[in-house]
């Protein structure tokens, strides 16, 4: 490797290194895991204890607080806790209080049967899912804030891989865990020991210290704090060039691959594949293939611009969907099993990063939580909503005709994908250059 080489790609890997990025990795891990705690994981148990599809379908409509996050997001970004504030700062006050209270869910829920007690799994599903919605509207507009507009491509690449990471530890590792095949702790210990995922973010936290958005504590006018609280960040986006059909493509860009994704675990369990093979392939393919994906995201992303990168890694993750359709066709089949998982993870890692940059570069730094929180809100409503009957969609049409499904459900956000591109208006960053350097 020569000089200019060396040079290179000192040039393309360094910022993945610098001292924020790698906040926003640890940031990632703590932000990752509650949600495949209600997804994956949560299907996977369901399914096991021989909770039928239909069902299981339904119960991700439990993760409903992520699709209304934006509702409670203006509160983060004005409201002050009186001695934490004083002490860590407005985003990690709120960080610090929500991550305590998210880790005690976590345990109350792994301490649930949902075999016999349905309405308490329930209930603390929606618990966690209420704190781990609002921990992520903490840690958005953290790790946006703290982010300089050159280190946001890598640090968001960073914090998607720190996600996927949290995701897979929730994932994987709680099931090795709990699975007698495993170290066979059980579901209860499985979920409290994952609960310590929170730890990653709190670490970051210390160690980025506060963001730039610290508001004092300033009393105002109940109609005065009513429009800058919750009607500014609104009125804000909703005066751009084409919000409203942006708004559509995000709802939209994902649901093909949020369909599959919450129907994957049980067609894993009804193929007969044990927890440890399931376990074993994620692990060893799964993993490095996401590590590829999220690796490359960046520079890929510069090379591609934004709108051929949102493209091009959209039909990517609908390609992906196919591997699943011939796994389906082929059985029990280990060797399809790590070619699918090996597709998915690597263009997910690819995919999501994009979309995340994309999501990123339209909040606007003086509304960071509550733009984003309304973003991503918008973002999971595909996920939540629209893939909830994903149960009744495989029981009628069979594995390999479900996954043909999601293909055709994808295609309508490539479509305004399109359009939005001809139209000029992908993507128009609205951060204010060197903000977030303070």
């Amino acid at each position: 490797m020569d000089r200019t080489t060396r040079k290179g790609f000192a040039e393309t890997m360094g910022p993945y290194l610098r001292p924020r990025p790698l906040a926003a990795f640890l940031l990632g891990i703590s932000s990752g895991f509650p949600l495949a705690l209600l997804l994956g994981t949560m299907t996977f148990w369901l399914a096991r204890v021989g909770i039928d599809k239909k069902t299981i379908g339904f119960a991700i409509g439990l993760t409903t607080p992520y699709t209304l996050k934006f509702l409670w997001a203006p509160l983060i970004d004005t409201v002050r806790l009186p001695i934490l504030a004083r002490a860590f700062g407005q985003r990690r006050a709120w960080l610090f209080l929500v991550q305590a209270l998210l880790f005690a869910s976590v345990w109350m829920l792994g301490a649930s049967d949902p075999a016999r007690h349905i309405g308490w799994f329930a209930l603390w599903a929606i618990v966690t899912a209420f704190l781990g919605a609002t921990q992520d509207i903490v840690i958005d507009a953290y790790r946006i804030e703290i982010l300089s507009d050159e280190e946001l491509p890598h640090g968001t690449a960073n914090n998607q891989f720190g996600y996927r990471l949290g995701a897979f530890l929730a994932g994987v590792g709680t099931i090795a865990l709990a699975s007698n095949d495993g170290l066979g702790l059980g579901w209860a210990a499985a979920y409290g020991f994952t609960g310590f995922c929170v730890l990653p973010g709190a670490v970051a936290a210390l160690w980025a210290g506060r963001g730039m958005h610290e508001r004092a504590a300033i009393r105002q006018a109940p109609g005065s704090w009513l429009r800058e609280t919750i009607i500014g960040p609104f009125r804000e986006f909703f005066s751009r060039r084409g919000a409203l059909l942006i708004l559509l493509f995000v709802m939209l860009y994902k649901i093909g691959d949020a369909m599959g994704q919450g129907m994957l675990n049980p067609m894993i369990v009804e193929l007969g594949f044990s927890d440890m093979e399931f376990v074993a392939i994620n692990k060893v393919v799964g993993f490095w293939g996401l590590i590829a994906g999220i690796a490359v995201a960046a520079p890929f992303l510069a090379w591609l611009g934004m709108g051929r990168a949102l493209f091009v890694s959209g039909l990517m993750m609908l390609f992906s969907n196919f591997m699943f359709v011939v796994l389906a066709m082929q059985g029990h089949s280990p060797l399809w099993l790590g070619i699918a998982v090996a597709t998915e993870q690597v263009t997910s890692g690819i995919g999501l990063t994009v979309f995340a940059v994309y999501l990123s570069g339209l909040a606007n730094l003086a509304y960071t939580a509550t733009q984003f929180a309304l973003l991503s809100s918008v973002a999971v409503v595909g996920r939540t909503w629209l893939a909830t009957p994903s149960g009744i969609a495989a029981d009628a049409l069979g594995w390999p005709g479900f996954w043909m499904l999601t293909m055709v459900v994808a295609t309508p956000g490539m479509v305004l994908l399109w359009l939005l591109w001809r139209g000029g208006f992908v993507v128009e960053s609205v951060r204010q250059p060197g903000a977030a350097n303070s």
